[in-house]
């Protein structure tokens, strides 16, 4: 397949672009650093951007992972616009070149996260379960209705709810590593919120599939099928290293440290992938100690 890519250098971009370019698939890459990315995808095509893509270039598919990071800084005003503008403005732009090609791509997988469903408790979530009303929330949900629209030109739709994707490399759990090893972890506020993980080994080929399977469209939780309490995340992750976790972080001061993104952290998501399961999808990883089994102690 001839794929177009948003956010390919990123966590979850790059093993992603490499199991496509391993499996002979064209890429092109569109990036804001085209030197980096032409560096880090090596035989792809590199954008820096979507003006290259003239109406008689023609993609099999779009794979859109683009998104400013949404919990490294606080949520000013202008922090919002960023992450909506690098979210829900590109996803739009992408859907205009798209509907403009003489012949549309068959699919578009689409970013989007659990934050979906907002704090919804003890509830199972499935895809049909509803949108929450937070900040995370409401961005998912117009980030979906934006990539919804290529349905229009007939057009593939697959949205990417992904849960905490764990990889000792980066993302949240990279961010946690050093706290635990250092004996310094421990539960987020109650502990009692529920958190919906996935391996990054899973995730990417949980999206390979949904790239290659004509009958898959609409929402998709990208999460394991065991979701953990944050308390028994933090004991399965003190374990793996080995270490204890002895410092819970109190609700009230992770309020006061990161204001409204303490949100993400203590909003509770109980999300299942009954989707992906229904279309026959194995997990490598469905057991949160099965996941983390192998980590780094230091």
């Amino acid at each position: 397949m001839n794929i177009l890519l948003t956010g390919a250098t990123g966590f979850l971009g790059l093993p992603l672009t490499a199991a496509l370019a391993a499996a002979g698939h064209a890429l092109t890459v569109l990036s804001r650093d085209p030197g980096r990315a032409a560096a880090r995808c090596p035989g792809a095509r590199v954008w820096a951007s979507l003006e290259a893509w003239s109406p008689d270039i023609a993609f099999d598919a779009v794979i859109n992972l683009a998104g400013a990071p949404i919990a490294d800084r606080r949520w000013s005003a202008a922090r919002k616009r960023l992450l909506r503008d690098s979210r829900v403005a590109l996803t739009e732009q992408l859907v205009r070149r798209l509907a403009a090609a003489a012949r549309p791509p068959a699919v578009l997988l689409s970013g989007s996260a659990v934050g979906f469903y907002g704090d919804a408790g003890d509830a199972a979530l499935d895809e049909s379960s509803p949108a929450g009303d937070d900040f995370a929330a409401r961005l998912c949900a117009d980030w979906e209705a934006a990539a919804r629209q290529a349905e229009a030109c007939g057009t593939r739709v697959c949205l990417l709810r992904t849960g905490l994707v764990l990889h000792p490399s980066g993302g949240a759990l990279g961010r946690l590593l050093i706290p635990f090893r250092l004996g310094l972890g421990g539960r987020l506020g109650s502990g009692r919120q529920w958190m919906s993980w996935i391996s990054r080994d899973d995730w990417t080929a949980l999206a390979l599939s949904l790239l290659e399977s004509p009958g898959a469209c609409g929402a998709f939780n990208l999460t394991a099928p065991g979701p953990a309490s944050n308390a028994a995340f933090t004991a399965a992750l003190a374990q793996a290293l080995r270490r204890p976790a002895p410092l819970p972080v109190p609700a009230a001061a992770l309020r006061l440290l990161l204001g409204e993104r303490a949100q993400m952290l203590l909003a509770s998501q109980r999300a299942l992938p009954r989707r992906a399961q229904a279309l026959g999808f194995r997990f490598r990883h469905p057991a949160l100690e099965g996941a983390l089994a192998g980590m780094p102690k230091d």
